[in-house]
């Protein structure tokens, strides 16, 4: 009888066991394509930090993060400059693909002429990370521009990318593409807080206020990593509202992003 209940315990383990190999997802990698509100940065840079680098530290270890947005760069200058033929060629079943540009499409003053990219070709460059994704059985999902900080005379958040984000959300109804509108969502967020306490989210440093910037710093476009990890926290979630089975990966305990109270 003794020898048989060690049977069973054993049998009962191992089964246990095989369950969990079994539940076990698969390995996949999310690819991360934007631009300089998205990408990495040294140290040297800080606290400058695009919203890619704190996103990465929400997944569970069958996700691998590859942050390869690059400042200034468009989808037009992403595309030339062969930055996204890599990307495809690594790409295999399940991996997902993140795209979020926008802020150097629109940019058409004569300085930025190289990075610009007119709302046709815009459109239709989106359309090639999706249909170029989807040739790999793996998964886009596109991100609308994160918000400026701009804010009117009556303390009212301004729209930044008025044009360029709806073309992101009319392409991706289009091509049935889930859309992260982080514009909208990252808008809301500093109309919550208000524009005083709004500049902690952004590279709005005072002289002397951080050993690499000596001297004073604004940047209504840019993040700190506090800035960073709340847009993270807004493209996470929006996975979940997305119903997308990436969200599945996120490390349990994350919840909606918090607010900080306005600062009058």
């Amino acid at each position: 009888m003794k020898k048989i209940n060690q049977y069973r315990i054993l049998l009962l383990s191992a089964l246990i066991c095989l369950s969990f190999m079994v539940a076990a997802p698969k390995k996949i990698k999310v690819y991360l394509v934007g631009d300089s509100t998205m990408c990495l940065y040294p140290a040297s840079r800080a606290p400058l930090t695009g919203w890619g680098m704190p996103f990465a530290n929400y997944f569970d270890q069958s996700v691998t993060i590859e942050n390869v947005a690059r400042g200034g760069r468009s989808t037009r200058t992403f595309l030339s400059e062969n930055r996204w033929q890599p990307v495809l060629d690594s790409l295999h079943a399940g991996d997902y693909v993140l795209v979020q540009f926008g802020h150097n499409d629109e940019a058409n003053q004569p300085q930025y002429a190289d990075r610009y990219t007119p709302l046709p070709d815009f459109k239709t460059n989106l359309a090639k990370f999706i249909t170029d994704t989807r040739s790999k059985q793996a998964f886009p999902i596109l991100i609308t521009p994160v918000t400026k900080i701009n804010f009117d005379k009556d303390g009212k958040a301004k729209e930044t990318h008025v044009e360029y984000s709806a073309a992101v959300l009319e392409v991706g109804a289009q091509y049935n593409v889930p859309v992260i509108d982080l514009d909208l969502k990252s808008r809301e967020l500093i109309q919550q807080m208000g524009p005083k306490a709004a500049n902690m989210l952004y590279m709005m440093l005072d002289a002397g206020e951080h050993p690499n910037y000596p001297t004073a710093y604004r940047d209504n476009t840019h993040f700190n990593d506090f800035g960073a990890r709340k847009m993270a926290e807004i493209v996470l979630n929006g996975l979940k509202e997305q119903h997308v089975e990436l969200a599945d990966r996120i490390v349990k305990g994350f919840g909606a992003p918090t607010v900080n109270p306005q600062v009058k």
